[in-house]
């Protein structure tokens, strides 16, 4: 598994999660209960993860899906 990338933006990980389901690549999000019992100070992001065999198309789409949002 490979670190694709990490936020506190809940948004943006749901975007994200979706955007590589849709486009067939497991992904994983982890410490998510971390970043909740944290409270609100945003110290611990959610990091998203993929298989390493899926980490440059996972790249890619996340890439071109954030010049597409901009």
């Amino acid at each position: 598994m490979r670190e694709l990338t990490r936020s506190n933006d809940p948004v943006w990980l749901s975007w994200l999660t979706s955007l590589l389901a849709d486009a067939g690549i497991p992904s994983h999000l982890l410490d998510t209960h971390m970043s909740l019992l944290e409270g609100s100070i945003a110290a611990i992001p959610r990091r998203v993860m993929v298989a390493d065999e899926d980490f440059d198309e996972a790249r890619r789409l996340m890439e071109a899906g954030k010049d597409a949002v901009s």
